[in-house]
């Protein structure tokens, strides 16, 4: 549908902009003179010399008035014609249209209950044994691969990893846990590279066995240089690596240590013979041992002819040499490989398990592994394999784009040699697909490695997330019927979101009306969601569509779609300004690329191109390789189009402008000047980290993460690079080794960063008097210490939150007053929390009222001025703050316990029912769980409880109740028994029932 917008703009064609009023075409005196003085100049011959003075001035005055209005017609339409042009440069693919949008099909689990979802993985992790608990807490990852805070999904990662018993579950998660930080990112990593802790660690990945409560501590990796790992088992790979001697060199140089007197047999190869020890070689298998002493002929004999069974003199030397050694540490790589070769023809388990630990050892790079890993396939060395294996996961995503590495994980038959050795699983494919899907979802390698997590799921949940998978792929792909097929497979093994696949696959392939009468039947059988209005409107029109994306906000106001749908229908009405006011409201809480490219497109249209060029710029920001207008223009050409239609700026310029954004919370403009900034310096590592700040402010941490990396690779000092490093360990969980890297910064050179790391750090604990007092101190040396305004005053409004917990309110006072001088407009929120301690509320009102005013995303001033005020008031600044962010808590918690007080305990339910629906919060569960076992629903929070503890198994308060629920549900059980064993016979069979429904 063309817009009328773009219509008008088309509809003025070049050749207009050259016509022009004729100049000469009228001669208003020949209509005042009659016919007979039309001759010369169309004047009266016997008119006076003033006559015609006259009337010359008034033929003078009209021609020209006649050019000025010609002139004046086309330079306006000269600066029509050019405002078409440029608006057909900027938008060469016209205005969005609400035909071309649709949200995408999740790749991921998605239930209809989640809560009580959540409560069973948790019943599931606590009940099971303990050598089962890494495939649940993988479950669990599955589940929260959904959700939008990545940290819960790493912190189950880490538990599976944790209780992970077998090498190959070992090394494939704590892979995963590797590209969950993105190290592969860092300038001079390496895959095999150990970050400190046991989880983690490479080498201890190697190490078979079951011990969970030394998981997180320290590996030895952390005391050696990195080349240490080289060594492997006890060294031997650096043996074989530094003394590059030949196998026959070293085999003679052992063979001096033993006597002639001591052999008794010999085994000879061509011309050549090897005496042996028949006891020690005997000793080394069955297969041995009875060709040796059993019925053979060769138990006979002293010298047994190996020449026509293909082995080497060499090898049997080294055979030898380890029936009396017991280690192969001291031979050729080469010749332990015929060793292994050897030791599976004779089932020598233990020379098998020696030559395999030792050329796991050898495995240090790709290039090595690529080398070992036909040879451990081959012979079914599991531990060489292992190795091979963890080299090529460790150094995804780049391994994706190996053909020699991804042979051995694409195909069925490499899937079935991995399965030989022991390491085929569903684990590794699915953290190979998960990986494939951020890198091209579309690609061939995709589908092969989504067929191999087929065929390696056995648990119901592991068929319902592959199938679902394979139907996102193929529908992405707009094989339209193959996705159907693997969505009917996923919702057929239970999986119910999988409906909305084939749905919308029935749909492209024409039968709207069948996805239609499908997704109604979804509405009415189970609790709607808004994901379920959402696609049934794709299945509508006019008001009906309308309706269902209203209440699919309603239901879940974090649903995107619903407002860019309505945002270009708006458009489409000739609503410029309510469009961008509709898409707004989600910019207002959730920044997201294609929210952010809708509202530039919407500014382009506009003429509004300062605007398009913010936010193209923080668009840029989330995803550098963004491409606009459905996938056909990059977004960087459209920022250089766009580019020279506005204000140039100067880095000073740039400077003064980030200062004012900053100031003022506008992150969305204070991104779009750091991009701007990088444009012209894009080594600068301290406008990286500025970046990831500001990202980490609009909740968007793989970004933030990216910019993390990125100030890291560009920083040119050491004590720099230590404190981004410390950072990044912080935001993935690893909190004493961000301190250890803050620490050493410190020690290389005193820096304002490296302080306030290592306050930030600490602060984030439980501190005592000793404890703040010492962040104190590190946050005053942080300020001693050079650095500018922006984070000067940061500091000054942490060390203000520190004094006021330490209750020096007028030390806090003057820190947020300080940080206040500098335009740190968020020390007004620390300056009203003094106020409100001081028993000063109109005080603190009237300051959150302040940085409401400043604020441009200013929610959180809202939610903060409610406790400043009385009940009313507060009612109405926290309705504001749900309508600018749905997804803060507090207002619903607070909604909730005023209907408690007012003894509206099922009003009070569906508050807290209807945040957490689309949030499920720690938080808001705990409540409601309390509200459920005050009014006696012990089973209700017994499930409220068992999810939120999911969500953070060590809440103390979560798990008190929780005990306590347990305690109630077991008296009640207890007494329903006593009341069953004192009923009468005739009664039997009802009482049993009901204490059966009692135990349920």
């Amino acid at each position: 549908m063309q817009n009328n917008i773009l219509s008008t703009m088309r509809s003025l064609k070049l050749i207009d902009g050259c016509k022009s009023t004729q100049v000469y075409a009228i001669n208003p005196s020949s209509a005042t003179n009659g016919g007979g003085n039309s001759g010369g100049g169309g004047i009266g011959i016997g008119a006076t010399t003033g006559e015609k003075l006259l009337h010359q001035l008034q033929d003078h005055l009209r021609v020209n008035s006649v050019r000025s209005k010609t002139r004046t017609s086309s330079n306006l339409d000269a600066k029509i014609l050019q405002a078409n042009l440029l608006q057909e440069a900027l938008l060469p693919y016209g205005l969005p249209s609400t035909d071309l949008v649709e949200p995408q099909v999740e790749p991921c689990l998605k239930f209809v209950n989640f809560v009580e979802t959540l409560a069973d993985v948790y019943r599931r992790i606590e009940g099971c044994p303990q050598f089962e608990k890494s495939q649940v807490y993988l479950e669990q990852c599955a589940v929260f691969r959904g959700l939008a805070d990545s940290k819960l999904f790493r912190r189950s990662l880490r538990s599976a990893r944790q209780h992970a018993v077998d090498v190959h579950t070992k090394i494939v998660l704590a892979a995963w846990l590797r590209f969950e930080r993105r190290e592969d990112e860092l300038n001079g990593s390496s895959p095999l590279d150990c970050c400190g802790r046991i989880t983690e660690c490479p080498k201890a990945s190697l190490i078979s066995g079951y011990n969970p409560e030394s998981a997180f501590d320290e590996c030895l990796c952390r005391c050696r240089r990195d080349d240490d790992y080289n060594g492997g088992g006890g060294g031997a790979g650096s043996v074989a690596g530094d003394e590059g001697l030949d196998g026959s060199t070293r085999i003679e140089d052992e063979e001096c240590s033993t006597s002639e007197e001591d052999f008794d047999m010999a085994f000879v190869v061509g011309e050549d013979e090897v005496r042996c020890i028949r006891y020690n070689v005997a000793s080394l298998s069955r297969p041995l041992k009875t060709l040796l002493y059993g019925n053979f002929v060769e138990s006979r004999r002293e010298k047994i002819n190996l020449t026509q069974n293909g082995i080497s003199v060499q090898v049997v030397r080294a055979l030898e040499l380890y029936s009396r050694k017991k280690k192969v540490d001291f031979l050729d790589p080469q010749l332990v490989l015929e060793l292994l070769s050897l030791a599976n023809m004779f089932c020598c388990d233990d020379l098998k398990s020696a030559c395999d630990v030792y050329l796991s050892s050898l495995v240090i790079d790709k290039e090595s592994a690529l080398m070992l890993m036909d040879y451990g396939l081959e012979e079914a060395s599991s531990l060489l394999v292992a190795a091979c294996l963890q080299v090529f996961l460790r150094d995804l995503p780049g391994s994706l784009h190996d053909q020699k590495v991804m042979k051995y994980f694409c195909t069925s038959d490499a899937s079935k040699k991995l399965a030989l050795t022991g390491h085929s699983s569903f684990q590794l494919y699915y953290f190979l697909s998960q990986t494939a899907i951020e890198e091209d979802m579309k690609s061939n390698i995709m589908v092969m490695l989504l067929e191999r997590l087929v065929e390696s799921a056995t648990e119901s949940w592991q068929n319902q997330l592959a199938f679902h998978l394979m139907g996102c792929v193929f529908y992405e792909r707009k094989e339209y019927k193959d996705a159907q097929s693997w969505f009917e497979a996923a919702a057929e093994a239970g999986h119910v979101y999988s409906l909305a696949g084939i749905a919308r696959t029935k749909y492209k392939r024409g039968h709207k009306y069948t996805a239609y009468k499908l997704m109604n039947s979804l509405i009415s059988d189970y609790k709607p969601s808004g994901w379920m209005y959402q696609e049934r409107s794709l299945y509508c029109v006019g008001k009906e569509k309308l309706a269902d994306l209203d209440k699919a906000t309603d239901l879940d106001p974090t649903l995107s779609f619903p407002y860019k749908y309505r945002a270009i229908a708006l458009l489409e009405e000739n609503k410029l300004g309510a469009a961008i006011s509709e898409i707004n409201k989600v910019i207002g809480f959730r920044v997201s690329p294609d929210c952010l490219e809708l509202r530039a497109w919407f500014s382009i249209a506009f003429e509004d191109y300062e605007g398009a060029l913010r936010d193209l710029r923080a668009l840029l920001t989330l995803d550098p390789y963004y491409m606009m207008f459905h996938g056909k223009m990059p977004g960087e050409q459209l920022v250089e189009l766009l580019r020279t239609h506005v204000q140039q700026w100067s880095q000073a310029d740039c400077w003064m402008q980030l200062y004012d954004r900053w100031s003022s919370v506008d992150d969305i403009g204070s991104l779009a000047v750091v991009h701007h900034m990088l444009a012209n310096d894009p080594g600068k590592s301290l406008l990286r980290f500025r970046q990831s700040l500001l990202l980490l402010r609009l909740n968007c941490q793989k970004a933030a993460m990216r910019s993390l990396r990125l100030a890291r690779n560009c920083s040119t000092s050491d004590h720099e690079r230590l404190v981004y490093e410390g950072w990044i360990l912080y935001d993935t969980g690893h909190r004493e080794e961000a301190l250890a890297k803050a620490e050493e910064s410190i020690s290389i050179q005193r820096s304002f960063e490296a302080f306030f790391l290592k306050a930030y750090a600490l602060a984030d604990s439980n501190l005592d008097e000793e404890s703040s007092s010492y962040v104190i101190h590190l946050l005053e040396e942080a300020l001693r210490c050079p650095s500018d305004g922006l984070r000067k005053g940061q500091a000054l409004n942490n060390l203000g939150s520190v004094y006021v917990d330490c209750e020096k309110l007028d030390l806090a006072a003057d820190c947020y007053m300080n940080a206040l001088n500098i335009k740190h407009t968020r020390a007004h929120q620390g300056l009203a929390r003094v106020y409100h301690v001081k028993n000063q509320r109109k005080a603190a009102y009237d300051e959150m009222t302040k940085l409401i005013e400043k604020a441009r995303n200013n929610a959180s001033a809202y939610e903060k001025r409610s406790e400043y005020c009385d009940r009313e008031m507060a009612k109405r600044d926290l309705t504001m703050a749900t309508q600018l962010d749905p997804l803060r808590t507090y207002p619903y918690r607070y909604r909730a316990a005023v209907l408690m007080d007012d003894h509206k305990e099922e009003e009070a339910i569906a508050e807290l029912s209807k945040a957490i629906f689309f949030k499920p919060d720690l938080q808001l569960l705990h409540l409601r769980a309390a509200f459920h076992d005050s009014m006696g629903n012990f089973a209700a929070t017994l499930r409220d409880c068992e999810a939120a503890l999911s969500l953070d198994p060590t809440h103390v308060d979560t798990l008190k109740l929780y005990s306590e629920a347990r305690e109630r549900v077991d008296d009640q059980q207890l007494s329903r028994c006593e009341s069953f064993n004192r009923k009468d016979a005739p009664d039997f069979h009802g009482n049993l029932n009901y204490a059966a429904r009692a135990f349920q």
